[in-house]
């Protein structure tokens, strides 16, 4: 069951998501298993916010353990995500028209 995965980082910052995200893109392991869809961006309150979609949670837990030591490394504070069931989802390329 594919699984929604919300991240909120106060104090986070777009460099430090930048530099995990370039760190992330050239390893061995990327694109992990299970991904689906990602987006990040402010939080309006002075953090940065990440938004997942996952085949489940499993596959999100293990490319976690393989992106926390990348994000610790660029500085980002600790975060804890929030992962709950997803119903449904829905990407441009698949919808008909």
């Amino acid at each position: 069951m594919a699984v929604i995965v919300t991240v909120e980082i106060p104090g986070g910052t777009e460099e430090q998501y930048r530099e995990a995200s370039r760190q992330m893109m050239a390893a061995e392991w990327f694109p992990p298993a299970g991904f689906i869809a990602h987006a990040a961006g402010p939080d309006g309150s002075g953090g940065w916010r990440v938004v997942d979609f996952w085949e489940s949670e499993e596959d999100f837990r293990a490319f976690a353990e393989h992106a926390r030591p990348l994000f610790e490394r660029a500085g980002s504070p600790t975060a804890v995500p929030h992962v709950q069931q997803a119903v449904n989802v829905m990407l441009r390329g698949e919808l008909p028209g």
